[in-house]
């Protein structure tokens, strides 16, 4: 049949077969790959897979791999399974789940420890989760295999979050009297401590001018930001008078720090130029502003822009809630630079009793997620109401974006999985499966959830008060 097929057929240089096979999707591709070796050798052209990869991807990260280990080809096909076993969601066939015990309190936080990429084509890749107890400790987990990798000695304080920087293979905890400390990630051993005596604290790391960075906001409204690794304070200043940093967030191209406080409806967010917080000038205040609203309840970066954020705000305690999406740029001159805060779109969210405990996250560069109470809801920059779902029973604690997936954690021990769809040139969330997260006779619920690439992570409150890792591995 193959000859018979090439026999019937003019005969076309390689560039001619390479340019008409341009026009074909991967599944044709492949079938043509199997005419001869003259349609194979065009087939595999690099080129191809690599336009196709781009198409369908925004971000394919080939480049930092062992050459001759990884092909445009084998990327595009070994991710395209990947999503296809993410979209069914089929128990055993498309992944597996893993308990993982070793907790003595309650999970407060977990964090990849593995950087989120999508690396395809290693026997080596691991997923590594961290999770940060009640019971003061700090461990790392081994997701495919399903083990306890290191564990830290327990502290004398219970630990309240936990953030890591993949790049550095670094771990940052904090705990409720403001004791920071900094883990190794591959031992697990102690590397730097700082100590700032508040009764909360919220972890900021971020990295500027290549060098790593950890801004902490306090429960007296101090933001503090040390150097990596040493945790030696390189800055100081005071955001809010007498209420606490709650929120606090650095934008995509980390050229801003955002505080915010969750206590008062009086307190406009402040907004940090970066450079000033991490390379200050002697006796020249950090350089700062205000978005112009009060009473901030959420917020989130659109991740696609450079610094594109959405607040949700009410300016007084009866007042419906409104979400307004902002800009911000520098304006630089030789002198100075000048912080522009450009409002892009604002509108009225219907749900004028949503306060507290709504969640918020951006989707590309116009598209936003807000959580509250077991609706998650998606909304146009327009302020249009794209899509509404109501798959839990009990509360949503916590949600996961990124650009293929939604993932959502819920009291009712469920995860529920979403796929972002792209139909007729229109971008759209598709509710996929739940994922079970174990029975209500020894569990409470999910307290939050994290993905990779291959994997899905979530922190279940057992019965007993001792936390479960419950992991769900895609098969490769």
């Amino acid at each position: 049949m193959e000859n018979e097929c090439s026999a019937s057929l003019p005969e076309l240089t390689l560039d001619c077969l390479v340019c008409v096979f341009s026009y074909l999707d991967a599944k044709d591709l492949l079938v043509a790959a199997q005419v001869d070796k003259i349609w194979n050798e065009a087939a595999e052209t690099t080129s191809l897979w690599r336009s196709m990869c781009l198409q369908r991807w925004t971000f394919c990260n080939i480049a930092c791999l062992t050459p001759g280990m990884q092909t445009w080809k084998k990327y595009y096909l070994h991710r395209s399974q990947v999503e296809h076993k993410m979209t069914t969601g089929r128990a055993s066939a498309d992944y597996t789940c893993k308990t993982m015990r070793g907790h003595m309190g309650k999970i407060v936080g977990l964090a990849y420890l593995s950087e989120n990429m999508h690396e395809f084509g290693t026997e080596t890749l691991r997923s590594i989760v961290c999770t940060a107890s009640t019971d003061g400790t700090i461990q790392a987990w081994d997701v495919q295999e399903g083990r306890q990798i290191w564990s830290t000695s327990s502290q004398k304080e219970p630990l309240s979050q936990i953030i890591t920087l993949p790049q550095y293979a670094l771990v940052l905890s904090t705990d409720v009297r403001g004791a920071v400390k900094m883990w190794n990630g591959h031992s697990g051993e102690e590397q730097a401590s700082f100590s700032t005596s508040s009764s909360k604290c919220i972890l900021l790391a971020h990295i500027k001018n290549n060098k790593p960075f950890l801004t902490i906001g306090t429960a007296g409204g101090f933001l503090h930001t040390l150097a990596i690794p040493n945790l030696t304070e390189v800055s100081g200043v005071t955001v809010f008078a007498t209420d606490s940093i709650d929120l606090l967030f650095c934008s995509p191209d980390k050229q801003w720090v955002v505080a915010g406080t969750l206590e008062s409806s009086d307190q406009s967010p402040k907004i940090f130029y970066s450079d000033s917080l991490t390379n200050p000038i002697e006796d020249e205040p950090a350089l700062s502003s205000s978005l112009p609203i009060n009473g901030c309840v959420a917020a989130c970066w659109l991740p696609t822009e450079a610094a594109r954020m959405a607040v949700v705000h009410a300016d007084h305690a009866s007042s419906p809630n409104r979400l307004t999406v902002f800009d911000l740029t520098a304006k630089k001159s030789k002198h100075k630079v000048d912080i522009l805060v450009q409002q892009v779109t604002s509108f009225e969210l219907s749900e004028s009793a949503w306060r507290p405990n709504l969640l918020v996250e951006g989707h590309a560069s116009n598209t936003i997620l807000l959580v509250h109470g077991e609706e998650l809801k998606v909304y146009s920059m327009s302020g249009t109401l794209l899509h509404s779902f109501h798959d839990h029973q009990e509360a949503i604690t916590s949600i996961s974006v990124d650009a293929f997936r939604v993932v959502t954690s819920s009291m009712d021990l469920s995860l529920r999985v979403y796929t972002w769809q792209n139909e007729n040139k229109i971008r759209s969330l598709k509710s996929c499966y739940h994922l079970l997260g174990g029975s209500h006779r020894f569990a409470r619920g999910i307290t939050a959830v994290a993905c990779d690439h291959v994997s899905i992570a979530a922190s279940v409150d057992g019965a007993n008060g001792e936390g479960v890792l419950r992991v769900y591995s895609f098969n490769l």
